[in-house]
């Protein structure tokens, strides 16, 4: 199981660097990306929520291209990041990935799966409903027959506490790489990401690279 998230080509960006990918996909997120590979990932994560201020009080868009570009991710009070959870079954090569309008920033609903039972829908396409002491992924709701991946509620558990460590690993990657690229902005762009990935992360970020995100990418790199 890993978190994703959609990425694209985005012809003429210039406000940062971002890899050469020139088609569109997804891109997992952990703490093996390259410096590129995150510039790309938060270039995307950004332009989910590039939409022009109208009547939802936000105030204006700046004049300046980095400021204009940035507005959305830190004004929103609800941010989008296309993408979710990648789930594989190794046994069988079947692959589950987010459906359309799936956002990463709510995969945290699979928890009401292995806690709570029921079903969550993943977007359009994609379902999990857990069945006593099994969990079922279904690529595809929509047609008849479509693949289905078995998970033992128990392992659901751990595949989840891992996306958490891949995100939290992605997320110090992301505040070196913002303190680098972003010096003016790093502070807000890393609180706007610790919200869009839906983690607990430090609400009082002061003096450089957040305490806690120095604590993940040393465990990160002990293990």
């Amino acid at each position: 199981m890993q978190p994703v998230v959609e990425v694209h080509a985005r012809d003429g960006f210039a406000l940062w660097p971002v890899s050469e990918a020139r088609t569109d996909g997804y891109l997992a997120l952990s703490g093996e990306l390259t410096p590129l590979e995150v510039g790309t990932a938060l270039m995307c994560v950004v332009g989910c929520n590039d939409v022009d201020p109208g009547d939802d009080g936000r105030p204006p868009r700046p004049a300046n291209a980095l400021e204009s570009f940035l507005h959305g991710l830190l004004t929103f009070d609800s941010l989008f990041a296309a993408g979710g959870l990648k789930v594989t079954d190794a046994a069988t090569g079947v692959v589950s990935w987010p459906g359309c309008c799936s956002g990463l920033e709510e995969w945290r609903d699979w928890n009401q799966v292995f806690a709570f039972g029921g079903s969550v829908c993943l977007g359009h396409g994609p379902l999990a409903e857990r069945d006593g002491e099994i969990v079922r992924i279904t690529a595809d709701a929509t047609p008849t027959g479509s693949p289905v991946i078995e998970v033992p509620a128990g392992e659901l558990r751990h595949l989840l506490a891992g996306v958490e460590r891949d995100l939290a690993a992605f997320l110090a990657l992301a505040a070196d790489w913002a303190y680098r690229h972003l010096p003016r902005h790093a502070l807000p762009v890393i609180a706007a990401l610790i919200r869009v990935l839906d983690l607990p992360g430090p609400r009082d970020i002061h003096g450089g690279q957040p305490a806690r995100l120095r604590l993940e990418r040393g465990s990160a790199s002990a293990s």
